[in-house]
């Protein structure tokens, strides 16, 4: 993949773990009992992050000291 497909597709987890954010916030404020659905909301969440490290460190060259 292109430093360039890297870059969009960091943009798209960014916003999709964003969406998933607002989501759990929006079922804790309205009182949501559903901890199973918030649970796996916060566990996808941590999957899209690992996988924007994941890229991140891609993009980013190695620097040997």
């Amino acid at each position: 993949m292109s430093d360039e497909e890297l870059r969009q597709r960091l943009e798209l987890l960014r916003e999709e773990h964003r969406d998933l954010d607002e989501a759990v916030t929006a079922l804790r404020d309205s009182g949501s009992q559903d901890q199973l659905r918030i649970a796996r909301l916060k566990k996808r969440k941590l999957q899209l992050r690992d996988r924007m490290i994941m890229i991140e460190n891609q993009l980013i060259p190695d620097i040997i000291a």
